[in-house]
């Protein structure tokens, strides 16, 4: 496992044994479906579901209620999209995605991808972090960015959050290059998920981008492996 997750091999032995505490855990109380001709062995089930944990390490258990199957494409994967806009008008379309997270439900990944984060750990990405971001997000009723947290953390979090996003969308907006994904500026909860994966793939991009966001992701998920 160290040798194939590259984050593994960089925690400390506390942070270690609690990851492979959780990790036993994923694997006991969820189901790994491989899609299609995917074929998973052990190793590989381990590599998603320690993924998986990572971001809960500070976090705990409780980031894996709510939902018990984590759902394996080979590759990227077609979902049907739908909205009705204010004038009534239905509008529908395909979107090629490499996770998704449902409100109530499964948590889906592309195995290439996750291989391909495996590899280049340090490319800010990691697909596994940000749909459990998602997954987090969501416990306290509401997806919108902002996890559960004590109130007065709450009341930082969501001022230096909204700032940072703001920040994000109007430079988006305006055709800017931006150094921080552009995905992240879509909706608020896909600002946090991708700030995860920046905490976990590079954090010393999000320090230099967006210092106060960092500083509450080492403070909600604990040191990075590659900080």
């Amino acid at each position: 496992m160290r040798a194939r997750v590259p984050w593994l091999s960089r925690l400390d032995p506390d942070r270690e044994a609690r990851l492979r505490e959780l990790t036993a855990r994923f694997l006991h109380e969820k189901t790994i479906s491989p899609i299609g001709e995917l074929v998973l062995d052990e190793v590989q089930c381990c590599m998603l579901a320690a993924l998986c944990c990572l971001p809960l390490i500070e976090f705990g258990a409780e980031g894996l209620r709510g939902w018990s199957q984590l759902i394996v494409y080979p590759d990227a994967f077609r979902v049907n999209r739908s909205h009705m806009d204010a004038a009534g008008v239905l509008h529908e379309w395909q979107d090629d995605l490499i996770g998704e997270a449902w409100e109530a439900g499964p948590v889906i990944l592309s195995w290439a991808d996750v291989a391909g984060d495996c590899e280049d750990p340090r490319a800010g990405f990691c697909v596994a972090a940000h749909e459990i971001a998602h997954k987090i997000d969501v416990l306290d009723g509401l997806l919108d960015g902002t996890p559960p947290l004590p109130r007065h953390w709450q009341r930082e979090w969501a001022r230096d959050f909204q700032a940072a996003y703001d920040a994000l969308v109007a430079r988006v907006d305006a055709g800017e290059e931006t150094a921080i994904d552009g995905y992240a500026a879509e909706a608020p909860e896909e600002f946090f998920a991708v700030a995860t994966e920046y905490h976990f793939s590079d954090p010393r991009l999000l320090e230099t981008e967006m210092p106060e966001v960092a500083a509450h992701m080492r403070r909600f998920y604990g040191p990075s492996p590659f900080a």
